[in-house]
């Protein structure tokens, strides 16, 4: 029986995905993996029995992953499930920032009371809450990936032009665009032509943080509208709320409310609502399970954020899962080792990222815990693990 652990509420649609050999619950003792949303994990004292973790969705900031990519715990995320959610949000969030729905909604609140004068009222306040249609209206992207996409698509499709700037643009993710929409080169172009911008990349510290800043911004049109349901690190607040007051910035609309940015005129605070929808949630969580569940079963790595994806059929009944640092000759010693434990090697995959790599080893027969303990002994190799 293998016990995963829930650090928050997830949907019900994974009892569908464990069978009976998994023991799924928010007390579960020795976990083999661990299932959550938005649990904070930097201060979380880990099990050791725990091989991997799960976040259902995109965004892992609550969760240490380098300290966990050093002790062998794969990491997964779930991109793309809940992209169409956030597709939706932000196709909304244009149309706020284009008309002052809210600003309206919250006037008309204020006629409660009037009787039959409402009507009157209505046709007479009605002209304070102009505003502007996004057709013809040039949108950039910022980040081309599963959400960037999905919005890029819709955009053009509701007669905006769209603009798309992306560095690590995969052809994968080229071909999902539509041929409308036309990738440049350079941030710069993205804010000198824009009537209109939307974020979709990930928050990286030390990386990215502040990067819609004031210098960004002075490169833009006047009145332009910003719309961020990525992360809220990505704008730097302070500069955001010096060009909305000045009228650089018409509005800016952010699913990350922070305290410096309630309550300012011309800024809507959503509260992060880009994945808060039935189908996400369900996407998100079954992702999630089937990520960890083969992980768990075969060594397989889908979508991990510490560990490069690795994935191999089952050829033979016994396989090693073989976590170890990416360096010069580690393969060969690792070999090595095992034929010297009189292991035969039947089929292996090995792939890298970054500082780290994985080993997927098919073997003829059963390995011994004590072959197991000399194999992790060897120099820069993190964690080895039997699945039979």
């Amino acid at each position: 029986m293998k016990n995963i652990l829930k650090l928050n509420s997830i949907s019900p649609v994974i009892n569908g995905i464990f069978d009976q050999n998994y023991n799924v619950s928010d007390d579960a003792k020795n976990p083999d993996g661990i299932i959550l949303r938005s649990f904070k994990m930097h201060d979380y004292n880990l099990d050791p029995n725990t091989v991997a973790i799960a976040r259902a969705g995109a965004g892992v900031n609550n969760i240490p992953v380098g300290e966990y990519a050093k002790q062998g715990v794969v990491v997964f995320n779930t991109p793309g499930a809940n992209a169409n959610a956030v597709k939706e949000l932000v196709i909304a969030s244009l149309l706020l920032g284009s008309r002052k729905i809210t600003d309206a909604i919250d006037w008309v609140k204020t006629l409660k009371g009037q009787g039959a004068e409402v009507g009157k009222l209505v046709e007479k306040g009605k002209s304070n809450f102009g505003g502007q249609e996004i057709t013809g209206k040039t949108l950039g992207v910022i980040g081309l990936g599963a959400i960037g996409a999905l919005v890029a698509n819709a955009a053009d499709k509701l007669g905006m032009k769209v603009i798309g700037y992306d560095p690590f643009l995969s052809v994968e993710a080229a071909l999902r665009l539509s041929t409308h929409v036309k990738v440049v080169k350079t941030l710069d172009e993205i804010a000198a032509q824009s009537n209109y911008l939307t974020i979709h990349i990930p928050y990286i510290a030390n990386e990215n943080g502040g990067l819609i800043n004031a210098e960004f911004i002075s490169k833009m049109k006047d009145g332009v509208v910003i719309v961020n349901c990525a992360r809220g690190e990505l704008v730097n607040n302070a500069d955001m709320i010096d060009a909305v007051n000045s009228g650089k910035v018409a509005r800016y609309v952010c699913d990350f409310p922070a305290d410096e940015i309630i309550g300012i005129n011309n800024i809507i605070c959503i509260p992060h609502l880009g994945a808060s929808t039935e189908e996400a949630e369900d996407n998100c969580a079954v992702m999630a399970a089937k990520q960890l569940i083969d992980y768990i079963e075969n060594g397989n790595i889908v979508n991990s954020v510490n560990y490069p994806a690795c994935s191999m059929p089952r050829t033979t009944p016994y396989r090693l899962v073989i976590l170890h640092k990416n360096v010069s000759g580690i393969l060969a010693k690792i070999t090595t080792v095992v034929g010297e434990q009189g292991v035969n090697i039947s089929n292996m995959s090995n792939k890298s990222r970054g500082d780290y790599a994985v080993t997927l080893l098919d073997v003829d027969s059963e390995v011994s815990e004590k072959s197991i303990k000399t194999i992790e002994s060897v120099e820069d190799v993190i964690k080895v693990r039997e699945i039979k």
